[in-house]
């Protein structure tokens, strides 16, 4: 007895779905994404040709020079900044981490150049550690932490100067003087310092599991913790690190001043924030590059220097010229990522 013949459905029309392409982004999402990405660039090299023929100073190798050394210790505490913020973080202390660096550092410089070093890198690595076990283990928000690290880390440093009345002197000619003074074709050592570890921070947060890992934990944490990830033990790793780059930068700092200032540092979170949001990265996290930071720090130095080619104008103006572009910036990365989204 033959089985009955069993009925076959009809093959669906059109290809299989296994050849059926996913949709190219459109030509206004390529160029929403280029813009969110390279924006910055884009209005930095146009401010200088700009800059350049109006003030005939300002396109010098001296003025070039002096911008990049200014804008070399702001560049180390930003690049910090980018990580945490990438992980959507924030970091509020910088600035007072990267003060209490450099007095300690000149503190420590008399005992000789690894001293002055690692003294300020233990210390405001302790810090970093610390905000990141109380954000990432104690659930606590990186705010209240990093504002309370902010105000701790200033009266360590007025504690260990006398309220401001000593200052600690860095010696001249010492290897530690060296490191902040010394030039290679006239620009700073700090200067090749910032681009070198610019050059690491990019290959990190682009080319390793560790950089994937921020973007991941940036996204969304609870999406991290799914894939496996250390969400907890990355978190309290780019504080840390925010806090070695502030001390660091504040090291070098005094190492160019020759001695541990007190009341520098002051607003200096709000600098680096800045940078690190007109580079493109973004406040709530999961996007960014440290390119990008680098390009904000140039532009924040240049609008400070045309302020001073200018001269009838106050510095205080840089601050007004700041929050401008920083409101301009946030309303067009909004824009931009609705148009990513093709919303």
């Amino acid at each position: 007895m033959k089985s009955p013949m069993k009925m076959l459905a009809p093959a669906p029309a059109g290809p299989p779905p296994a050849l059926v392409a996913e949709p190219r982004p459109g030509g206004a999402q390529r160029a929403a994404e280029l813009l969110q990405r390279q924006g910055v660039l884009a209005v930095l090299v146009l401010l200088c040709v700009i800059s350049s023929v109006v003030f005939s100073s300002f396109g010098t190798l001296d003025n070039a020079r002096g911008i990049a050394i200014q804008g070399s210790f702001l560049a180390v505490v930003a690049l910090g900044m980018t990580l945490v913020i990438v992980t959507g973080g924030i970091d509020l202390s910088v600035g007072s981490v990267f003060a209490l660096g450099g007095v300690l550092a000149a503190w420590a410089s008399q005992y000789g150049f690894v001293p002055a070093l690692l003294v300020p890198l233990a210390v405001c690595g302790a810090i970093g550690a610390v905000n990141g076990l109380l954000v990432a283990k104690a659930g606590m928000a990186p705010f209240i932490v990093t504002l309370a690290s902010l105000l701790g880390a200033r009266g360590l440093l007025l504690a260990l100067t006398h309220e401001g009345a000593t200052t600690y002197l860095v010696p001249r000619g010492s290897a530690f003087h060296e490191l902040g003074a010394g030039t290679v074709w006239g620009f700073g050592y700090p200067v090749l310092i910032a681009l070198a570890l610019f050059g690491l921070g990019g290959v990190v947060l682009q080319r390793t599991s560790f950089g994937q890992a921020l973007f991941a934990v940036g996204g969304s944490g609870d999406a991290a913790l799914l894939m496996g990830l250390p969400v907890a033990r990355t978190k309290v790793l780019v504080y840390t690190l925010s806090g070695l780059l502030a001390g660091f930068a504040g090291a070098l700092n005094a190492a160019r001043l020759s001695s541990g200032v007190t009341i520098i540092g002051v607003g200096m979170e709000l600098d680096a924030i800045s940078a690190v949001v007109i580079g493109g990265t973004l406040l709530v996290g999961g996007a960014g590059s440290v390119s990008g930071t680098l390009w904000g720090v140039l532009l924040l130095g240049v609008i400070q220097n045309l302020i001073n080619q200018i001269g009838s104008l106050d510095s205080s103006y840089q601050s007004v010229v700041s929050g401008g572009f920083l409101i301009v910036v946030v309303v067009a990365q909004r824009y931009l990522s609705g148009a990513r989204r093709g919303t």
